[in-house]
């Protein structure tokens, strides 16, 4: 059994599709399925179902997978190990975002950081905050940036900023001008992020503060990202809350109203595995965000 073979198949039982993790792998799909068929012909174990074109693990290939991966990240780290030896000279960092940090807070860090190290390779990926602790979790990503705290034992949260949050309105609705005793929160179409996101935590402890069940908003609108949400309110499908980072270009450009509601800020976190290597790569990079922060916050 070999690392490639090994990255082969957890690619194939990801995707669920040969052809797929070959193209993502930069393989041909004979490679990428003799790969897969070498494995469970040296250990007499059938890995996947196949029915048509389509495949699916069985009962030992979703075992297997647990396994496969463990053993790809204890590679991976002993791969940053012998980065860490040439002295910044090379290395990966590979970071995880939810979709506010990532798009409006994150970006300038990581310029910053490859503007100092020009040799070493940044990746992020994107998700909501549930996405983002399930890929630092998993060794997926060494660092993990999301809106609000994140109950998961194997990972610690640090705090690395602030956000504020506005009660948005389209300029023509009742509330545009209203004092906040004259609002009730039923009172209104709501459009909503997804579960897991960290800007509809802020909207269900809101909620909750009020003695309101976000549950009762029947009609909510539910969409997967801030700028759909914030197109949406422009449109006049509803209210929201949102971040100020994302709605202040409309904001400026009046075609949302924030409106004079008390809605709880909310802290940035990075998340990273408690068991993980430290990397010099990672070392930098924390820094690099650290000096945002003022002394003593």
């Amino acid at each position: 059994m070999t690392l490639e073979q090994l990255r082969i198949f957890v690619a194939v039982a990801e995707r669920e599709h040969v052809t797929q993790a070959a193209r993502d792998l930069n393989l041909t799909q004979s490679a990428t399925s003799a790969a897969v068929a070498a494995l469970e012909a040296r250990y007499a174990t059938k890995l996947f179902d196949r029915v048509g074109r389509r495949i699916s693990l069985t009962d030992a290939g979703r075992l297997f997978l647990v396994e496969a991966r463990a053993v790809l990240a204890r590679a991976s780290a002993a791969e940053l190990v012998l980065a860490d030896l040439a002295g910044l000279r090379i290395g990966s960092l590979a970071l995880a975002a939810s979709q506010t940090v990532g798009n409006y807070w994150l970006p300038k860090f990581i310029h910053r950081f490859q503007s100092a190290y020009p040799a070493l390779s940044v990746t992020l990926t994107m998700g909501n905050t549930e996405t983002v602790a399930e890929l630092v979790r998993d060794g997926a990503a060494t660092l993990g940036f999301v809106e609000g705290k994140v109950e998961e034992p194997a990972l610690t949260a640090t705090s690395v900023g602030e956000d504020e949050m506005l009660l948005m309105v389209p300029t023509t609705h009742s509330w545009a001008k209203a004092k906040a005793s004259d609002i009730d929160l039923r009172d209104a179409r709501w459009v909503l992020r997804e579960h897991g996101s960290g800007t509809r935590a802020i909207l269900e402890g809101m909620f909750r503060q009020a003695g309101i069940a976000l549950s009762e908003m029947d009609d909510a609108l539910v969409l997967p990202t801030n700028e759909a949400v914030r197109t949406a309110v422009e449109a006049g499908a509803g209210v929201a809350v949102l971040s100020k980072l994302v709605a202040t270009n409309a904001l400026q450009a009046g075609n949302l109203v924030a409106v004079d509601f008390p809605v709880p800020r909310r802290e940035f976190f990075m998340l990273r595995h408690k068991q993980h290597y430290v990397t010099a790569v990672e070392r930098e990079f924390v820094a690099m965000v650290g000096q945002q922060r003022p002394a003593g916050a």
